[in-house]
């Protein structure tokens, strides 16, 4: 039997930089100016209390057959998950999500200040980006172990419709309020779905 764990946080250190390179502010490119500056900063203090940090996970074991990843509850055939995941003999498959304020926030501002829903879009790709980052680092530090970059249904080979598996066995509904819709789409849309293999200890 897998246990399901759920984790929250609370507010993670911001990366400027990061949230930027969402907007559209690709390097090469010059340093923001300060109306983007001033945008940013305006938009960070105005979502920073309507955003939550929450994420369910659990452990299961991994066997690969060519291009067929086996993880006990369900199996997905790619051949990019399975080179990612190819060192390894058990993964973490895990749901995160900052939650409805931000979708709110951005679907206001469409309305009203594209600019301004543009910047909170990016704010809350940062956001979910920061969660993921921060909870396989966390991860690997309280079980002692090294992960592999974590991979979502969408890369490479690896069906959307992966999706579906992950939201049955981690039960997102009810542990995080995360949706899935028809089109393989989730709600609230700054979330994030993925594995995450435990490389084999030498």
């Amino acid at each position: 039997m897998i246990t399901i764990i759920t984790k929250t946080y609370k507010a993670l250190p911001f990366r400027a930089k990061e949230a930027l390179r969402y907007a559209g502010c690709k390097a090469p490119y010059k340093e923001p100016d300060e109306k983007t500056i001033n945008l940013l900063n305006s938009c960070i203090e105005e979502a920073e209390d309507k955003l939550t940090y929450s994420l369910c996970y659990g452990k299961f074991p991994l066997n690969i057959n060519d291009d067929l990843c086996d993880f006990g509850v369900f199996s997905v055939q790619s051949s990019t998950l399975a080179k990612n995941l190819s060192p390894c003999d058990s993964v973490i498959i895990f749901a995160a999500t900052t939650g409805v304020g931000i979708d709110r926030l951005i679907s206001k501002y469409g309305r009203i200040s594209p600019a301004r829903s543009v910047m909170m879009d990016a704010i809350g790709s940062e956001r979910v980006e920061a969660l993921c980052d921060k909870f396989c680092k966390d991860f690997a530090l309280e079980n002692d172990v090294k992960l592999r970059p974590r991979f979502s249904p969408g890369y490479g080979d690896l069906p959307l419709k992966t999706q579906k598996d992950i939201f049955s066995v981690l039960d997102c509904s009810r542990k995080i309020g995360l949706s899935l819709n028809n089109s393989l789409l989730m709600s609230p849309t700054k979330s994030v779905t993925a594995f995450a293999g435990i490389l084999r200890k030498e």
